[in-house]
C-alpha cells in the first residue's frame, strides 16, 4: 500500500498514532503539506462522512477519525500557513450560552477542518457577544452554532440578533445544528443554513461560503 493510501486509511480507521507518524514521514520525504491535506486528509474525512451517512460509522467511529485527522493536521497546519495557503473559508464555531455539550460541535469542527476550512473553536457555553467579537476580529465569513438542550435553543436567536445589532449580519453567514434543531426552527430564527449531522455540515458550509 502506498504511503498516502496508508495515511488515508489511518484517518478513516481512527488510528491517530499512525496518522501522525505517516504524516511526518510523508512531509519528510518531500510530499508537500498541501498534497497531504488535499490528497489524504480531505478525502479521508469525506469517506468518513460517507460511511456515517450509510450508517456504517456512528459517533464513536467519527470521533476516532476526527482525532486522527487532528493529529495529522498538527504537522500540516503550520506548513500551510507558512506557505501562505489560504483556507477555503474561516469558521467560528461554538456551543451556545447555557449549553455545555460539545461532542457534536467537536465533530463538526473536525469535519470542517478536514474539509479545508480554518476553524476557530470557542468551546461550549459561549455568549452571543463572544461569537460577535471573534467573528469581527478574525474576519470569519461563517459562524456555526450548536445546541443539544431544548432550553438553550433561544440563545441561537439571541446570537443571530447580536450580529444584527453589531452591524455584521450582512457579511457573516450563520449555520445552526444539534439534536433538537430542525430546518423549520433554523428558518424561524433567521439562520442561513442548517445541518442535522456533522457529515453534511461541510457541504452546507461550502454552499454558504460560495454564496
Amino acid at each position: 500500500m502506498l504511503e498516502r493510501e496508508k495515511l488515508r486509511a489511518a484517518v478513516i480507521e481512527g488510528d491517530w498514532k499512525a496518522a501522525a507518524a505517516l504524516t511526518q514521514a510523508a512531509l519528510a520525504s518531500g510530499v508537500t503539506a498541501l498534497e497531504v491535506a488535499t490528497e489524504c486528509l480531505v478525502p479521508a474525512m469525506e469517506e468518513v462522512g460517507r460511511l456515517f451517512e450509510c450508517e456504517e460509522y456512528f459517533v464513536p467511529e467519527m470521533l476516532l477519525s476526527a482525532r486522527a485527522m487532528k493529529a495529522a493536521m498538527e504537522f500540516v497546519r503550520p506548513l500551510l500557513a507558512a506557505a501562505g495557503r489560504e483556507p477555503i473559508g474561516r469558521v467560528v464555531i461554538g456551543t451556545i450560552k447555557g449549553d455545555l455539550h460539545d461532542i457534536g460541535k467537536n465533530l463538526v469542527a473536525a469535519m470542517l477542518e478536514g474539509g479545508g476550512f480554518e476553524v476557530v473553536d470557542l468551546g461550549a457555553d459561549v455568549p452571543p457577544e463572544r461569537f460577535v467579537e471573534t467573528a469581527a476580529q478574525t474576519g470569519a465569513g461563517l459562524v456555526a452554532l450548536s445546541a443539544l438542550l431544548t432550553v438553550t435553543m433561544p440563545a441561537m436567536k439571541t446570537t443571530i440578533d447580536a450580529f444584527r445589532t453589531a452591524g455584521l449580519r450582512d457579511r457573516v453567514k450563520i449555520m445552526v445544528g444539534g439534536a433538537p434543531i430542525t430546518q423549520q426552527y433554523a428558518d424561524s430564527i433567521g439562520a442561513d443554513g442548517y445541518s442535522d449531522n456533522a457529515a453534511s455540515a461541510v457541504a452546507v458550509a461550502r454552499r454558504l461560503i460560495a454564496g
